[in-house]
């Protein structure tokens, strides 16, 4: 997922130096207009208060963030100068009750930013980032307001039930790994350190699409694009034409290390030209270097580790997750590493003995050979490429017959596009999402295709959290980065891209179903390790037979895909499946090795890249043929996002997802009855149980079962 990271209080890493007081009557716009004129300050008048983006502009965003500040600011001061004793309803519950304001423009704000990066909204986060990350620390080690909240932990905890007591050690616990509990010298430093890593974060992500972008590969000849559809070259086209003109094609380069296309260039020097692109994109070599960004990061959150205690900050981010320490996540990780490396030196050279047959004995392949001779002996093997099937995955027909048919079978949900909300982007497509009863759940956004505004990869996130409390119906979005089809042509996409759409719905559901009293605690709010399961596991419903069948049509006849094909392409899903597992590996040993680190052993960012290979090397991962999925560059997930020393959650998050879906092959995958269970028992709950018990209460599991993840990857 997305970059699911949330930018909310309390939580380490966006918090910063203290904030000079903002004026607690809003500011003035232009022309001595009153910002309550601004469209996000009033709740918008749209269905579940939708944001009016026909009315809000980049210069909005600053003022009603201010506005916000000052809003939630005055309502703190409330609560820590009640002269009354402590209470979970005059300090917890009133604290949960804050912010409204801030939060509605937040999560506005942060979506655009994400999604739709125009000067004006990267203008207005240079100057929103710092007010944010300052008033997150003026709550953090706000000490009479920590008295309170430490108070009702001491004297109410243990009387507490349900939600009431969860959000209570929610609460206290954000404010202790804030660094509360800290005498105030170390207090001082650490407001420093969280304030120089939100500015460090933000430069590295306004770094890497413009990196992505200068990395463009620019093709005068046709012929040089030998291997290409007409589609994929009439895309080529349009990129150039997108992106400047600079030659009549291009080839744009995606966030991961491979890039799919080379998969279908026959070209070498040119698949070696985009191979070189990828993975020096952002390394110094050109233009761009991240490198200093992400070892200063690495070395301010080794210092906050041991500010509060910790070795390390790989021990201070898994404190609060299901795998606890980094011993816990090491010991999962090696076993599958021990499993997977012969089954990689097997893969690799299987496919350089079958390139070998057509380029001769001495032929070495490459990393940027590997996609394109595998896609030849997969085609040799299984008869059929990715290009007979993607005719039958029109993205319109994955959404809505196949995305879409699912969650009614499974939860009896119904989706109704509406064409009267707004949109950042005419790209955009909106929906009604209608529950069982008949009764609208939420909204859903959905914005597939990629631009230059938007950063790459997938995720969901909402402008709207579902609260009981706050009686707000969940308003989410989806966001992917696929190439647009020139007009008047359908959208094909690949079969990869189909079960990404299959995973970030998942985490919609998450969002969706979910039915919790606290915002805090609802939708997707759960541990890292966690959160990639509901996504990882709805993927499995893009290959169950009546899903597939209902939404794989051809886009010229709607015939369905024949039965021969489809088993052909099905029974190819694993097919060199080491790479799609080692590739993980290697990103998630990486991310655990910068932040197993001391603050005093942070290598320069000079030696960045041989630190990366030594650590590769040592671990058994070291492999050119397969590199990390993320090299450390462009590693946004735990540079940019939220997953430092947490990349590991995707595999073990996919452990849990095997187990759910183990569960549904055996009582029936469109089985109502299982749906509605996993929902209630699962989906609806967000972070208001102990994740475990949630878990054992589906499955009836008392551990997740890794048996199963190398037998569904084909290992």
């Amino acid at each position: 997922m997305k970059n699911n990271f949330k930018r909310t209080f309390l939580v380490a890493g966006l918090a910063c130096a203290t904030l000079v007081a903002t004026a607690a009557i809003a500011p003035k716009g232009k022309k001595g207009k009153s910002a309550y004129s601004n469209p996000l300050m009033q709740k918008s008048p749209l269905p579940f208060g939708a944001p009016d983006f026909s009315k809000i502009k980049g210069e909005h965003y600053l003022p009603a963030i201010q506005a916000g500040i000052a809003e939630q600011r005055a309502e703190i001061k409330r609560i820590v100068t009640n002269k009354q004793k402590p209470t979970f309803q005059n300090t917890i519950l009133a604290y949960e009750k804050s912010g409204l304001l801030l939060d509605r423009v937040k999560n506005v704000f942060f979506g655009v930013t994400e999604a739709h990066k125009t000067p004006d909204i990267e203008a207005a986060e240079k100057a929103i980032i710092p007010l944010l990350t300052d008033f997150e620390n003026e709550i953090s080690f706000n000490q009479k307001f920590f008295e309170r909240v430490k108070y009702v932990y001491d004297h109410e905890y243990n009387t507490l039930k349900g939600e009431d007591k969860v959000l209570l050690k929610e609460i206290y616990n954000g404010f202790v790994r804030s660094g509360a509990l800290l005498p105030k010298d170390k207090m001082e430093r650490m407001k420093q350190i969280n304030n120089r890593i939100a500015q460090l974060q933000q430069d590295f992500g306004n770094m890497l699409p413009k990196a992505a972008a200068a990395a463009t590969i620019w093709v005068s000849d046709v012929n040089e694009l030998a291997g290409l559809n007409e589609a994929d070259i009439a895309q080529c086209k349009k990129d150039a034409e997108s992106r400047g003109a600079k030659a009549p094609y291009c080839i744009v380069i995606t966030n991961t290390t491979q890039q799919p296309i080379l998969a279908s260039l026959d070209n070498r020097q040119l698949r070696e030209r985009v191979w070189n692109a990828s993975i020096h994109r952002a390394d110094g070599t050109n233009t761009y270097n991240t490198f200093p960004f992400a070892v200063e990061i690495a070395k301010l959150r080794a210092e906050k580790a041991e500010l509060m205690g910790y070795k390390n900050a790989a021990e201070y981010g898994l404190d609060n997750v299901m795998a606890k320490t980094p011993a816990k996540a090491y010991a999962f990780l090696k076993q599958l590493i021990k499993e997977y490396q012969p089954k990689a030196e097997a893969e690799t050279k299987a496919i350089e003995e079958y390139a070998q047959k057509t380029q001769g004995a001495d032929f070495k392949l490459q990393p940027y050979d590997r996609f394109y001779y595998s896609a030849k002996m997969k085609k040799d093997q299984y008869n059929f490429s990715d290009e007979e099937t993607k005719p039958y995955f029109n993205i319109d027909s994955v959404l809505i017959n196949g995305i879409f048919y699912a969650a009614n079978k499974v939860y009896g949900l119904t989706f109704k596009e509406r064409h009267d909300l707004p949109t950042y982007h005419p790209d955009m497509k909106v929906f009604d999402v209608i529950d069982n009863n008949g009764k609208q759940l939420a909204i859903l956004y959905c914005d597939y295709f990629r631009r230059p505004t938007k950063r790459g990869g997938a995720w969901m996130s909402a402008f709207a959290k579902q609260s009981g409390l706050r009686q707000q119906l969940p308003i989410i979005y989806n966001v992917c980065n696929y190439a647009k089809a020139p007009q008047g042509q359908p959208t094909l996409v690949t079969w990869d891209e189909v079960t990404t759409m299959f995973h970030e719905f998942g985490h919609a559901l998450h969002g969706m179903l979910s039915n919790c009293y606290y915002n805090t605690l609802s939708g997707t709010s759960v541990a890292r390790d966690f959160v990639e399961m509901p996504s990882q596991f709805n993927e499995t419903f893009a290959s169950v037979p009546e899903v597939f069948n209902h939404y794989a049509k051809h886009y010229k006849t709607n015939e369905p895909m024949p039965a021969e094909l489809r088993d052909k392409m099905l029974n190819s899903i694993n097919f060199q499946a080491a790479y799609a597992l080692g590739e993980n590996l290697a990103a998630t040993c990486l991310d655990m090795a910068w932040h197993m680190l001391g603050s005093k052993d942070i290598p320069t960012a000079d030696k960045a890249q041989e630190f990366e290979t030594k650590v590769l090397s040592e671990i058994g991962l070291l492999n050119a043929q397969i590199p990390p999925r993320y090299s450390t560059s462009y590693f946004n997930h735990i540079w940019g996002g939220g997953y430092a020393a947490g990349y590991y959650s995707y595999l073990w998050s996919e452990v849990l997802a095997v187990n759910i879906a183990d569960y549904f092959a055996k009582n029936g995958f469109l089985n109502r009855k299982v749906g509605d269970d996993f929902r209630n028992k699962i989906l609806s709950r967000g972070n208001t149980k102990d994740l475990m018990e949630i878990f054992t209460d589906f499955t009836g599991l008392k551990a997740p079962d890794a048996a199963g993840l190398l037998k569904s990857r084909g290992l």
